[in-house]
């Protein structure tokens, strides 16, 4: 029967193969999902540049000239076509009753109210430039006759 200081030197030898094998697998498995992130960037920016030069170039040639003249199918041209529309963020106006969101007529009234009050007031003074604030009194005292 082994000691116990034998199966314990086993079990980290067992282990030791195990975990260099791990290692080795998570290391290879983080580069090429690394690899293959920078790929994506790459392949993403170059769909969208297509985009853009369909969308510049479509009142000269349409999809299908395209399509014959460059053996490239109709089908992706009109994708990339598409995508580079579909990827602008769409802006969405705040539903009512969310915290932070005003209704269109919330702010109407308050820019209302704000153009009524100023109008009633006379202008505040402009403020003074922040160099000047700090060395205002002395400047002003020695300028004075």
């Amino acid at each position: 029967m082994a000691t116990t200081e034998e199966i314990e030197r086993r079990v980290e030898e067992a282990d030791a193969a195990r975990s260099a094998r791990r290692t080795a697998a998570a290391k290879q498995i983080g580069d090429l999902a690394q690899r293959r992130a920078a790929i994506a960037e790459q392949l993403s920016d170059i769909e969208r540049e297509l985009g853009d030069v369909l969308a510049e170039s479509n009142d000269v040639i349409e999809i299908n000239e395209l399509a014959k003249f460059t053996d490239v199918p109709a089908a992706d041209l009109t994708q990339w076509l598409n995508n580079r529309k579909t990827t602008r963020p769409k802006r969405r106006k705040p539903a009512d009753g969310l915290p932070g969101a005003q209704s269109n007529a919330s702010r109407r009234a308050s820019a209302a109210g704000t153009k009524t009050n100023s109008q009633a007031s006379t202008l505040p003074e402009p403020p003074a430039p922040r160099a000047a604030a700090a060395d205002g009194p002395a400047r002003v005292t020695a300028d004075v006759p």
